[in-house]
């Protein structure tokens, strides 16, 4: 069973493995994303969060997932070039997963169920604040912009 983040193993937008453990010593924001979503312009927030604290060990960690109204139709290659042209995004972003239901991937399974601040995952947008040591540290709701996160990251770098 994991003990934290840093047991997954997960595929980026182009399909290529990617070991959570590359990013021990970081903070992490963990967010399921959608590209038809009433919330994503949040994408512009966690970019200028990204750019203001990625020199400082922030990463931002973004999971497209089609699970709430199909909000996320696409794939991986018109998820990457919408967030490429749309948003100018440079985050890491990873390849279509489900964070809910039968389906739901096992980081998700562990992020909702095992982890410290645990629970369901309301909407896109949803997001996990990870400290350094890979503990999940904060739940935080959809609708929390990323510049209400701000204080906790200042904190946690």
């Amino acid at each position: 069973m994991a003990k934290s983040v840093f047991d997954f193993t997960m595929k980026d937008i182009k399909d290529r493995d990617v070991n959570l453990s590359n990013y021990k010593g970081k903070v992490l924001v963990l967010v399921n994303v959608a590209s038809k979503c009433g919330l994503t312009p949040q994408y512009e927030g966690l970019q200028e969060l990204y750019e203001r604290y990625k020199d400082r060990g922030l990463e931002i960690l973004a999971f497209p997932a089609n699970d709430f109204m199909g909000q996320e139709p696409g794939t991986n290659e018109e998820i990457a070039s919408f967030c490429s042209t749309k948003y100018d995004v440079t985050f890491p972003l990873f390849g279509k997963i489900s964070v809910k239901g039968e389906g739901m991937h096992p980081l998700y399974q562990y992020l909702t169920k095992e982890a410290p601040h645990h629970g369901d995952i309301k909407w896109n947008f949803h997001k996990f604040i990870v400290d350094k040591n890979g503990e999940v540290v904060a739940n935080v709701d959809p609708k929390t912009t990323p510049n209400e996160m701000i204080p906790l990251i200042d904190e946690l770098l």
